[in-house]
């Protein structure tokens, strides 16, 4: 892999180990990462399925999955335990055990559990699914963490650049929360800062808008100058500009006529956008017009590492997903 701080996330990895969930055992592109993880030393797979079918399915694609943990909730030794535990965690809708017996031989919620339980560390999800099928479970079983109200997600952008270090960017939420309310946009600013740093990025904050400090009217426009001015007010150590045209926060000739007063515009690295359609396109122009590689979505807010795979992606980026993943832990 070409990206910046991966090496630097690996190095992590080798220190502690983790072990990674894979929902979806026997597809062809989390086999071949798989084999690829079972190369190396600072992560283990868990892959869910039938035994049978995964091993069939590698034998088929030419991928070597020796030494790998399988589990299948047909025959899984903890199943009454899970069972229990299901229950007392969904108590509050009344799930029977015989519910929750079928519920857990869904491989989301199985996986999810195999988390929620300790046996693993992290998981991965949805290259044959929507990312709601992911995050569902991971909302009802793991949970949000202390101090997070809502789950957010960002993606980290790579390019190449000709000096050799490699240009990384971070933009939230573009996957997740579909109109996010001032507060919620002040989570998902921090959230996504914290991201940006485990990748070598210092984070500089724009607040984007279609208007650069108060240039244009309107509530969208309100709404993005006061989760700026929140987010300054809760996180007094992180460089925050808002609101920000994108020209405005990334081009250090414009910002010199726009807002030259500002610290941050002209040389901001992660974006933090009014809605989760403003979000998706810039995110997708970036990677298709700008060469930029995107990973993610990483999900944020959880209490425990829990990823959704592109129904798109091949084995590189399900690789790569999972290193970032089980990082998080």
């Amino acid at each position: 892999m070409s990206s910046y701080g991966f090496g630097q996330l690996i190095d992590i990895l080798k220190k502690s180990p983790k072990k990674i969930v894979f929902t979806e055992g026997a597809d062809p592109r989390i086999l071949e990462a798989a084999s690829r993880l079972l190369a190396s030393n600072f992560l283990k797979p868990i892959l869910i399925g039938e035994e049978e079918e995964i091993y069939t399915s590698a034998e088929e694609s030419g991928f070597n999955i020796r030494g790998a943990e399988i589990m299948n909730p047909g025959n899984f030794d903890r199943m009454e335990e899970m069972i229990e535990l299901y229950c007392e965690l969904r108590k509050s809708k009344g799930v029977t055990k015989e519910q929750a017996r079928g519920i857990l031989h869904q491989y989301n919620y199985f996986g999810t559990m195999l988390v929620k339980m300790g046996i693993a560390d992290a998981l991965l999800g949805g290259a044959t699914y929507s990312t709601a099928d992911t995050v569902r479970p991971a909302l009802q079983l793991i949970k949000t963490k202390p101090g997070s109200s809502i789950v957010s997600s960002c993606f980290i952008l790579v390019r190449p650049s000709a000096t050799g270090e490699n240009e990384v960017l971070a933009m939230s939420d573009c996957a997740i929360n579909i109109h996010p309310t001032e507060d919620e946009l002040v989570e998902i600013a921090g959230e996504a800062a914290a991201c940006a740093r485990i990748f070598g990025v210092d984070p500089k904050v724009a607040f984007l808008s279609y208007s650069t400090f108060g240039s244009g009217k309107g509530e969208d426009v309100d709404k993005m100058r006061n989760a700026a001015a929140k987010t300054r007010m809760k996180y007094p150590d992180l460089p925050v500009e808002g609101e920000l045209q994108f020209d405005a926060a990334v081009s250090p000739r414009v910002a010199r006529t726009k807002c030259p007063e500002s610290q941050v515009a002209g040389h901001a690295n992660t974006f933090i956008f009014p809605d989760i359609s403003s979000g998706n396109i810039g995110y997708k122009i970036a990677q298709r017009l700008g060469n930029f590689d995107a990973y993610g979505p990483i999900l944020l807010g959880l209490n425990a590492p829990i990823n959704d795979l592109s129904r798109g992606c091949n084995a590189s980026e399900v690789y790569s997903m999972a290193i970032i993943t089980a990082a998080l832990a």
